[in-house]
């Protein structure tokens, strides 16, 4: 048992196989009959016609782990048991925990590969797109990353590196602090919420950094500003509570008086929650997204990252942050005719390689003029682009970039010859639209 130290005392990991012969010699259990624990489990709440399943939730969970444990011992430990002592965010509380931890995402595909000859992988948010084989353990037979089709441009990303006062705006741990930069990021959301139409949202790196900026903005009056131009909606851990703010949401964007949606990356309004038409006409990113650096389960996936796939731990955590960030501005595009600004609220975003880890159909708007810019130098770009997308649409110039079913019906024949030739195989590729 390997002993971390932790921010709540000592922090065991271990693999799988030490982890069950620890338990064997304990308990006296065999490790095969742990294979089917869940499969039986499941079969025996099936034949004794249980109603209330949430009851048997914990057990759930405990023939779940057992099941995974025992069937993934052998060979590469591709799993950590992580046991933290008191796993409570509270001081003071007691909350032992013991975690599963899955150390490599190939497992998942795997079977996908195995029973198809050839395998689609395709999503607007696959960049850095040379980093997917190696995590996921393919040899791709075409690797694409697209530009988006579109007859205006349609979106405007901005990078805000300072504010009004021309203060560095960052999250970075030395930064997120600095009152300044609190007050520069208050004020960058009063103006823009001022200057745009109906939805905004707002995403935050962590729910601990979204909670302390709020009260840091309710003690300024930051929130009193903002709600004169428009409603005030923030995503809690609550799924429900969550739920209903953005119905109270999108119904203060369809009456017109708009709203500001204040969110949190990897948070469930990040994942899968569009913001399609008034309901998303711009999205802040404050900060960049990284993950936990003082994670258990992080730390033990980058070490194996690195011993068994050579992928550095800098390398890893850049992709995935900037990944998350793309999966969050993502949200306000989604259709041909749809419009929207994407604002990158940090100075880190201005090095190119930062951003150059952004998808191919965002840096194609995201020219020099949008780069290093203040509060000011980007609300002239914010109106010029909103002035620019009041515009009627030009049908002729829109209809130039769609199939009509004409074109899609002769595409036919040349679909079913692609998939009769060749010898099946991975292709990857990025776009959206």
């Amino acid at each position: 048992v390997r002993s971390v130290a932790g921010p709540h005392g000592g922090v065991q990991s271990e693999t799988p196989l030490a982890f069950l012969h620890r338990m064997m010699n304990g308990t006296s259990l065999e490790a095969k009959p742990l294979k089917f624990a869940y499969s039986r489990l499941t079969s025996l709440l099936r034949t004794l016609q249980v109603s209330n399943l949430d009851d048997f939730n914990a057990l759930t969970d405990v023939a779940d782990f057992v099941t995974l444990l025992s069937t993934y011992s052998e060979g590469i430990a591709r799993f950590a048991i992580i046991m933290e002592p008191n796993g409570s965010a509270i001081p003071g509380a007691s909350d032992p925990v013991i975690q599963l931890a899955c150390l490599d995402a190939s497992l998942a595909i795997a079977p996908l590969f195995k029973r198809f000859g050839s395998v689609v992988i395709t999503s607007g948010t696959l960049s850095p797109i040379d980093l997917y084989p190696k995590l996921l353990q393919f040899e791709p037979r075409v690797s694409e990353s697209l530009q988006m089709s579109t007859f205006r441009p349609c979106i405007r990303p901005l990078v805000v590196t300072r504010g009004s006062d021309q203060l560095a705006v960052s999250t970075k741990f030395d930064d997120r602090g600095d009152m300044g930069v609190v007050r520069n990021y208050g004020a960058m959301l009063v103006e823009l919420c001022s200057s745009i139409p109906d939805g905004v949202v707002a995403f935050f790196t962590s729910y601990s950094y979204m909670e302390n900026i709020i009260s840091e903005w309710d003690g300024m009056g930051v929130l009193r500003q903002l709600t004169k131009h428009k409603l005030v909606f923030i995503e809690t851990k609550d799924v429900v509570e969550t739920t209903l703010a953005l119905d109270n949401y999108r119904r203060a964007c369809d009456s017109g008086r708009g709203a500001v949606f204040l969110s949190v990356a990897r948070g469930k309004v990040s994942e899968g929650i569009n913001f399609d038409r008034h309901y998303g006409r711009a999205v802040v990113m404050f900060g960049v997204p990284f993950q936990y650096t003082l994670s258990h389960v992080l730390r033990a996936r980058l070490e194996y990252l690195q011993t068994h796939y050579q992928i550095r731990e800098q390398d890893f955590l850049n992709f995935d942050a900037l990944r998350q960030a793309a999966q969050c501005v993502g949200r306000v595009i989604r259709s041909k005719t749809d419009y929207g600004l994407m604002v990158f609220a940090d100075s880190r975003y201005n090095r190119h390689d930062k951003r150059s880890k952004l998808p191919k159909w965002i840096l194609q708007f995201l020219s020099d003029q949008y780069l290093n810019l203040s509060t000011d130098m980007a609300l002239q770009h914010v109106r010029h682009f909103l002035r620019q997308m009041s515009q009627p649409i030009d049908q002729a110039a829109l209809q130039s970039v769609l199939l009509t079913l004409e074109e899609v019906e002769r595409m036919n024949p040349l679909i079913g010859q692609s998939e009769t030739a060749g010898e099946g195989g991975a292709m990857i590729t990025e776009a959206t639209n």
